[in-house]
């Protein structure tokens, strides 16, 4: 099987005996195994399992763990994301399982070629695994890979024994392990653990970095590509801790005091600053103009070579039509139209008037002064004559004429009214500006004050206009008692006058036969209902058109006016440009480095209803037997930390402070931290498989056939050799 891994494989697998165990850290985030008595594991990698499809040959690739992302590129990982083989923390994809064990006994040095694995194996599992994953993993470990051997032991029983050996806890205590996607609390009482009274959460550390990642992409949603799981991870293992108090760390941050600022973080992302554009200098400025310069005359050149072309085209036809003019003084008038067919024209006059247009184009284009002709208009009487007599005397063909002659002296006197007020109120404009203007450099700032009362006054009748025609008024007196409007005040008069009519309609016509539509008067009411919209569509009126005026007087005088948005209108101002800055590309942690963590100890705050750790530790406590004197002193004077999710800043202190709230007064409480909460539960199986005693732990494959997985129902490891 292919894998595609930055993991060296080791070399010495040949070297250790048979009989030297191999140890398994199972964990639901990171797979561990080495041999037993060494310090360290030899193989760490992410316990997930990815199988891309070579884009070229289409083979498919397995990648565990961890993965070089340059050979990332030649795979399609569209259709296959990562897989893990837990179920928060209980094994229940054993396919998945298969692959990752494979690569782990493969990059441990074990030979391909060989179809069994002979060395016993350790490997950790979660507090009271379901027989059912137990099993299933024996089975796994005993058919495909040829184990002779198998013990199953418990990550934080072995962390707490090897802290334990080396004098941090006491055979009777508390190991708090916060791993990453479940929390657990085993009591140990003469250094075994007691599993009936143990107590699960399932929050963790993965829950941790998705509540930071959501906060992040709500806050900064044009940055939600930067922020990846693993960056997430990074920042909250670098930035993240446990405040001692939430409420009063949170009131901190909303206080905005210099405390809070000091325990802000700022991730900057990377930002190019805008090239600013420098002043053209003086050669460029003088390169620039005699370029403008040369062009100019080459354009100058091209319109005097173009307008010297039309001169002598111009000059050309006016000579063609003279010689025309010259030939037809000597043809009589009957052999003018036949004299004439060849050349386009159809009479003498036709051609006097173009040889008159091309006379006057070519005056124009040399630039000389043309002489227009006056056309004298004709007088009202003259235009109009038929209008002052009587259509008694007048043809129907001049009745007629009449009617338009009417019709166009009304509308020439309709444009000329039209004309004169604009030019009226064109001259009124004018004075009225050149009084504003006056009144404005006499005092500017009373001058302000007083186009802006102005414009408040003129809005607020515009406002209260448009609310009387919508609301239909106060007349009718049908407010209710909660302060709201009854139904006769959200018509308008329109409305109002429409459901009039429809009622007298209907009680006139409901005395008897509905008889509605026989008369033609039933049919005005129609007419009636349909006028009441034309009062609707009405155009701006002068109040309008005076507050349209102040607005703009009042932008281009005072540069903090900001007029109101009409109601109407459904265009708004284009948002101005601003560059982007280094501000922009800045991720502030502020009170999200506390708020994360904390559903740690209020698992609520993200919605799962489950104790937190402090709560977790009394339930485990109570669920001691009492009849032991003073276990519960004994229990709470050594209770270890253990799990990654154990290393926020302020934890030791935290969980200390909330058992101490749940506990009686002067109990003793020591809480410590072990010394590599992450590999001390690989390092403890290690040590505890190194020993001698270890062999009688082990079941063995005939065992396995003989007695079935109900006998691992009832198979429990003794930690104390």
């Amino acid at each position: 099987m292919p894998f595609t891994s930055k993991i060296d494989r080791q070399s010495d697998y040949s070297v250790f005996p048979s009989s030297c165990p191999i140890v398994i850290d199972n964990g639901s985030c990171y797979f561990r195994i080495g041999w037993a008595g060494e310090d360290d594991p030899r193989i760490i990698f992410r316990n997930i399992v990815q199988r891309p499809r070579h884009k070229i040959t289409g083979e498919t690739v397995t990648i565990v763990g961890d993965h070089d992302p340059s050979l990332m590129k030649y795979f399609d990982c569209t259709r296959s994301g990562p897989r893990s083989a837990f179920d928060v923390n209980v094994v229940y994809q054993f396919e998945t399982m298969e692959y990752i064990l494979d690569f782990g006994f493969d990059r441990l040095g074990a030979n391909q070629s060989q179809e069994q694995i002979d060395h016993p194996v350790l490997i950790t599992e979660c507090p009271s695994n379901p027989v059912q994953s137990r099993s299933k993993m024996a089975e796994l470990l005993f058919e495909s890979y040829g184990v002779p051997s198998v013990a199953f032991g418990v990550d934080a029983a072995f962390s707490y024994k090897f802290n334990q050996q080396l004098g941090v806890c006491d055979k009777d205590g508390l190991a708090v392990c916060s791993g990453f996607t479940t929390s657990h609390v085993i009591p140990f009482v003469n250094g075994e653990p007691v599993y009936e009274a143990c107590c699960r959460t399932n929050v963790g550390g993965y829950h941790v970095t998705d509540y930071l990642k959501q906060l992040l992409s709500l806050k900064y949603p044009h940055h939600m590509s930067r922020l990846t799981w693993e960056k997430v991870e990074d920042l909250k293992m670098e930035h993240c801790y446990i405040a001692p108090d939430y409420a009063a760390e949170a009131q901190l941050f909303q206080k905005g005091t210099k405390e809070a600022k000091e325990k802000t973080r700022i991730w900057q992302l990377p930002w190019m600053p805008a090239p600013v554009e420098e002043p053209p200098s003086e050669e460029e400025i003088a390169r620039k103009a005699a370029l403008k310069e040369k062009q100019g005359q080459r354009l100058r050149e091209m319109a005097e070579a173009k307008r010297i072309s039309r001169i002598n085209e111009l000059e050309n036809e006016v000579k063609g039509l003279e010689f025309l003019l010259q030939q037809l003084k000597h043809v009589e008038e009957s052999d003018i139209p036949s004299f004439l067919s060849e050349t386009g024209y159809v009479s003498k006059q036709e051609i006097e008037s173009a040889f008159a247009k091309v006379t006057q184009s070519l005056r124009k284009a040399k630039g000389e002064q043309v002489e227009t002709e006056e056309k004298t208009e004709p007088s009202t009487a003259e235009k109009y004559s038929l209008i002052n007599i009587p259509d008694n005397m007048l043809t129907p063909e001049q009745l007629k004429e009449k009617k338009r002659q009417l019709f166009l002296k009304t509308t020439s006197e309709g444009r000329q009214r039209a004309k004169q007020k604009r030019f009226e109120e064109e001259l009124e404009r004018e004075r009225q500006n050149k009084q504003d203007e006056e009144k404005r450099l006499e005092n500017p700032e009373l001058y302000r004050e007083q186009l802006r009362a102005k414009y408040q006054e003129i809005s607020e009748k515009i406002e209260q206009r448009k609310r009387l025609k919508t609301n239909g008024g106060n007349t009718n007196g049908n407010h209710n008692a909660s302060g709201g409007v009854g139904r006769g005040e959200r018509l308008n008069a329109a409305q109002k006058e429409r459901m009039r009519l429809l009622t007298t309609a209907a009680f006139d016509r409901g005395k008897g036969e509905d008889t509605f539509g026989i008369r033609d008067e039933d049919w005005q009411l129609y007419k009636l209902m349909s006028k009441d919209n034309d009062d609707e569509d009405e155009g701006p009126d002068e109040d309008e058109t005076e507050l349209a005026r102040i607005s703009s007087r009042l932008k281009e005088i005072d540069p903090t006016f900001v007029p109101k948005l009409e109601s109407g209108s459904s265009t708004a101002e284009a948002p101005r440009f601003r560059p982007l800055t280094k501000e922009d590309f800045q991720i502030v942690l502020g009170v999200e480095r506390f708020r994360c963590p904390e559903i740690l100890f209020h698992p609520n705050v993200i919605g799962v209803d489950q104790a937190g750790l402090e709560e977790m530790a009394g339930v485990s406590i109570r669920r001691l037997p009492s009849k032991a004197e003073g276990l519960g002193e004994r229990i709470t004077n050594s209770i270890l930390m253990t799990g990654g999710s154990c290393l926020f800043p302020g934890m030791t202190e935290r969980l200390e402070a909330g058992i101490r709230m749940i506990r009686p007064c002067g109990t003793p409480i020591k809480v410590v931290r072990s010394l590599d909460p992450v590999l001390d539960a690989w390092r403890g199986a290690a040590t505890y498989a190194a020993a001698v005693q270890f062999q009688q732990q082990l079941f063995t494959k005939m065992d396995y056939y003989e007695k079935g997985e109900d006998w691992l129902r009832g198979y429990h490891m003794r930690y104390t050799l």
